[in-house]
């Protein structure tokens, strides 16, 4: 029998196909329909830190009041006060999600400064989560901001966190650092147990004829993995926390890519939403008839195998292999009518 089981955080998972954060885990019933199509774990929605920011200035649902102190904030996120529960009720799913479900359940943190999420991650440790994602979703569009100081930041909030609960931090990481295997070195460094490759950005978009930026949401497709893929395959080895891959994952073969790069765990949602939950059970009997065919008795087997410290040539992942890729495409002949 084919061992799909996996290490994350230092959980043991049935299998690596997690829920990541998503309107498909907001609420207590869709959470045990999760439990009840198999996934592995949980990443509840983010909370946001403008949630906490609200709270904490007592605005309740008026928005507008206090938009002076952090306006950019409110005009991408402008329904903040209803985006989910709230603190206090993100504290209650989390709670009752863990009396309702077997399957670890993680709690999702936007955040941006170290602001109140020293209390409120030792809150969320006492709801009962079994580990926390902290998602490092910045659009730093200062040009007086270094790249230095900024890392310095988010290590420095990483380090307070870790410091202050006993349950394991996972990083959730945008791929628009310029080094970022020195960044991903410095939180494993500074405690993270975790980190998840990558954010995607949801970019607004131009409505030209009323002259307005608007919201505009994309799902995910296979296509961005390749990204993923990439990092994973290099931070492989060359950190000690684990790695997620999240974005892109659609298929089985998706699976097996990431796993072959080094990831411990994969996070679907793009696929969940256009395939219905059963989509769950298909890719891990895939999986299992993957590893079947291709003589794997685990999972764990074949972890890492084409990470760039174990394939027979590692300057596929770096400059040299851009050159190769461009001269290998050949322009087909036009055909004239």
């Amino acid at each position: 029998m084919i061992d799909l089981t996996t290490q994350y955080l230092g959980m043991t998972l049935a299998h690596p196909i997690v829920a990541s954060a998503s309107p498909l885990s907001d609420s207590l019933d869709k959470i045990r329909r999760l439990e009840d199509h198999e996934i592995a774990a949980i990443v509840l929605p983010s909370l946001f830190e403008e949630q906490l920011e609200l709270e904490s200035a007592s605005v309740g649902s008026d928005l507008s009041r206090g938009a002076e102190a952090f306006p950019e904030s409110l005009c991408y996120f402008p329904e903040l006060g209803t985006y989910n529960l709230g603190p206090d009720g993100y504290l209650e799913l989390i709670f009752n999600s863990k009396a309702a479900v077997r399957v670890p359940v993680i709690a999702s943190l936007n955040v941006v400064s170290r602001g109140g999420w020293i209390r409120y991650a030792k809150e969320i440790e006492q709801a009962g989560a079994d580990a926390i994602e902290l998602n490092l979703y910045s659009l730093e569009s200062d040009p007086d901001r270094d790249a230095a100081s900024l890392e310095k930041e988010y290590c420095d909030l990483v380090a307070a966190i870790t410091r202050s609960v006993r349950l394991p931090v996972a990083v959730k990481l945008s791929p628009f650092y310029t080094a970022i295997a020195n960044f991903a070195r410095q939180l494993d460094g500074n405690g993270a147990r975790g980190l998840v490759l990558f954010n995607r950005f949801y970019q607004p978009d131009f409505d030209v004829e009323a002259l307005e930026v608007v919201p505009k949401l994309n799902l995910s497709h296979a296509g961005e993995l390749l990204l993923r893929l990439h990092w994973a395959a290099v931070l492989s080895g060359r950190v000690k926390c684990d790695l997620a891959v999240t974005g892109g994952i659609h298929s089985a073969t998706d699976i097996v890519k990431s796993v072959m790069a080094g990831a411990s765990v994969t996070m679907m949602t793009s696929a969940l939403l256009q395939n219905g939950l059963e989509h769950i059970g298909r890719t891990r009997c895939d999986l299992d008839r993957w590893l079947v065919d291709h003589e794997y008795e685990s999972l764990t087997q074949m972890r890492g195998s084409m990470s760039q410290r174990n394939v027979g040539d590692p300057g596929a992942f770096e400059r040299g292999n851009y050159m190769r890729v461009l001269s290998s495409y050949t322009l087909k002949e036009i055909r004239r009518d």
